[in-house]
């Protein structure tokens, strides 16, 4: 049981999350003891590098998704296990992926798979945990399933391209910048709630409501994570303070910062991201001039407006108990490491 000296609301948030991993606690057992027999390898090395990554943790979110969402369809079967797990997949592949492109030492507090294993060997690894997603996609006998989840691999690899082609681009657009985390997060967030409702035959309409309230709740989880950037903490977020901003990265905190900038500052920008590298004196200066212009808040009250428009998603569902849950987990997306 959480501390009760946590503040009421960010207790009841964090509760939250606590309540929907408890609903679904059999569940997601089945499915680690699925992950875990699909990573195995005679090739020592895949499993080896797959396991460091599911041993550093992290709340499992997307693929608890999954099974909530089939619960609230009503779904029946044992195909929402193999959907929930290739999810995890894709979302782990990216993961080693994405460690490669940002050159980043850290995922979830322990060393990043490729600093002890090396770049090619997570590459190959994510390329193996795609291959295994895709398998257990065809296991399901459901080609919209393939269809779904194919076209949000796509997505989210066209999602990465476009932010890697967007670095230090100081006149890249909100509209853009909200486009390219649709892409990278969001998608697979919408898809992993939408596949239960296929599975479980649901009509057209309730359909795309799962879909919609994934994809905001993912633009909320993503726009947070960038918030946390510049405000979280290191110990919790997993990763120094400031990656986005040394990996010349625009994200919403940033670009909020800009826009009411002054023309010494507007030079300020323009200077840190014209450098290949930027150092902690350049953090320094350029969380001062987020935290002048309440550029944090105004990326966490955008993302409260994604949450609200999540839960909206959830009201033409009967208002059960896992209609509840994935109601209240938005909250904790907001709050989870602040």
């Amino acid at each position: 049981m959480l501390s009760t000296t946590l503040e009421p609301e960010r207790q009841a948030t964090t509760n939250a999350m606590t309540r929907l991993e408890a609903a679904f606690t059999d569940d997601m057992a089945k499915v680690n003891d699925l992950i875990i027999e699909r990573m195995q390898s005679p090739v020592g090395m895949i499993p080896d590098l797959a396991a460091h990554l599911v041993r550093a943790g992290g709340k499992r979110l997307r693929p608890l998704i999954t099974l909530a969402s089939a619960d609230l369809a009503g779904y029946t079967g044992d195909a929402h296990y193999k959907l929930a797990a290739t999810v995890e997949f894709i979302h782990s592949a990216t993961l080693l992926h994405d460690d490669i492109v940002d050159g980043s030492p850290m995922r979830r507090g322990k060393p990043a798979a490729n600093t002890v294993w090396g770049n090619a060997a997570s590459v190959l690894v994510g390329d193996f945990l795609f291959a295994r997603a895709f398998s257990l996609m065809v296991e399901t006998g459901r080609l919209r399933v393939l269809d779904i989840l194919a076209g949000a691999s796509s997505i989210i690899a066209e999602g990465e391209v476009r932010q890697l082609a967007a670095i230090a681009n100081l006149d890249m657009s909100e509209l853009e910048y909200m486009q390219i985390i649709e892409a990278k997060t969001a998608e697979l967030f919408a898809s992993a709630a939408r596949v239960s409702a296929v599975i479980a035959d649901l009509p057209e309409e309730q359909e795309l409501a799962l879909d919609r309230y994934g994809r905001e709740l993912g633009l909320a989880f993503q726009l947070v994570d960038d918030a946390l950037d510049y405000a979280g903490s290191a110990k919790k977020l997993g990763k120094a303070v400031g990656d986005d901003f040394r990996e010349g990265k625009v994200t919403m905190p940033v670009a909020k910062a800009i826009q009411l900038a002054s023309k010494d500052e507007q030079s300020f920008w323009t200077e840190a991201f014209s450098k290949p590298e930027r150092n902690d004196h350049d953090l320094q200066h350029a969380m001062a001039l987020i935290t002048k212009h309440d550029a944090v808040q105004t990326t966490l009250d955008q993302a409260r407006t994604h949450v609200r428009n999540a839960k909206s998603a959830l009201q033409i569902f009967a208002p059960e108990r896992t209609r509840t849950l994935l109601s209240d987990v938005c909250d904790f997306v907001i709050d989870r490491s602040f």
